[in-house]
């Protein structure tokens, strides 16, 4: 049995813990503008650039401005995010929470009613059009795709941008998902 010293100990731990997880959740949402900033990269679909099992930070989209590839070549100091022009967005697959956030790279904007891509459709509504930055498994858009077929991504449905990774730490979390 345990006395009251022993009690009292794990009280205090167990306090002082919930309190750094109170602090960190702090921090993240002052830096970052989520509670959970910290997302796994879980496919190779923007490899060689983010890889399965990278952790990727992402900033609330209320405190960024997103750049699409093509407005940052279009840039004299273009932005460069994980090696390639423009930002990369975490994104809902039309805004469910019952889906896998996506994370691929906004390459440019459509407004209602333009081709969403040369020839293409037009689009249903105004968005994003995207696509990971794996040459060999993402030859199309997202939006040419089961992905998100024929359907930008409104910025509703965006989380956020990502801002910087941390390699590979996230695969013991996909050990835990599988």
């Amino acid at each position: 049995m345990w006395d009251n010293e022993q009690l009292k100990g794990l009280a205090k731990d167990v306090g002082v813990v919930l309190g750094i997880v109170a602090v960190f959740l702090i921090f993240c949402y002052a830096v970052f503008g989520l509670w959970t900033p910290m997302y796994v990269v879980s496919s190779g679909s923007m490899e060689p650039n983010m890889n399965v099992g990278d952790i990727v930070f992402v900033k609330s989209v209320d405190r960024t401005d997103i750049v699409t590839w093509q407005e940052a070549e279009n840039m004299s100091d273009p932005r460069i995010k994980f090696k390639n022009p423009g930002d990369v967005i975490l994104y809902r697959p039309y805004g469910s929470n019952q889906r896998v956030p996506i994370i691929h790279r906004a390459m440019y904007y459509v407004e209602a009613g333009e081709e969403m891509w040369p020839g293409g459709p037009t689009a249903p509504h105004a968005g994003y059009i995207t696509k990971g930055d794996n040459a060999q498994t993402n030859t199309f858009l997202d939006q040419q795709t089961s992905i998100m077929p024929q359907t930008p991504v409104k910025e509703e449905w965006i989380i956020g941008v990502s801002q910087f990774k941390i390699p590979y730490i996230g695969k013991i979390r996909l050990l835990f998902s599988k």
